[in-house]
């Protein structure tokens, strides 16, 4: 019988160092697309492991993924707000079909983190919650004083897709972070 716990608490060791290993994090954590991003992030001055974790949670890393909403692509990318980012930024964007290619969603959508973050004073938190809920919607919340824009209170934020969202791009950019950083 003290054979077998031993036994068990021994495998018990093996899995959880192997679980622990870069080796095995990297396959759980893929990085595709890693020089797109890392360009892409880079001209904008963004954190590559922050463009990287949202698309994990947009995408999982699908180049032709389309949401039911219509968004498209890796960094699932509405049609609209690509041609609005075409437009502010100068940067190339001729129809939806283009955010099937990496390059030119990666790009497009880096863009736009930072233009979030800007928007709101580098406030990674709300910029990430923009990202997901739209710009308009965060900004309202923040005026009327639903949310006041922190991690700490962000079950103040009324929507519960958007909460999730936040906390699920928050957790993959910490462990893509310590996998890659």
């Amino acid at each position: 019988m003290k054979k077998r716990y031993v036994l068990i608490g021994t495998v018990l060791v093996i899995l959880v160092t192997m679980a622990a290993s870069k080796p095995i994090l990297r396959w759980m954590y893929p990085l595709y697309h890693y020089r797109i991003i890392e360009q892409s992030a880079s001209s904008f001055n963004v954190d590559p492991m922050l463009v990287a974790a949202i698309i994990r949670v947009e995408s999982k890393f699908k180049e032709d993924d389309v949401s039911r909403a219509g968004a498209i692509g890796l960094m699932q990318l509405m049609p609209q707000t690509a041609e609005w980012i075409a437009e502010q930024s100068g940067l190339a964007y001729d129809n939806p079909d283009d955010l099937a290619q990496p390059q030119i969603n990666i790009r497009l959508g880096s863009w736009y983190i930072a233009y979030l973050e800007q928007r709101f004073n580098g406030n990674r938190i709300a910029a990430i919650a923009a990202y997901n809920s739209g710009p308009s919607r965060v900004d309202k919340w923040l005026k009327n004083g639903t949310w006041d824009g922190t991690l700490e209170h962000l079950d103040q934020v009324p929507v519960g897709e958007t909460r999730h969202y936040v906390q699920r791009v928050l957790y993959n950019f910490q462990r893509y972070k310590e996998i890659y950083s």
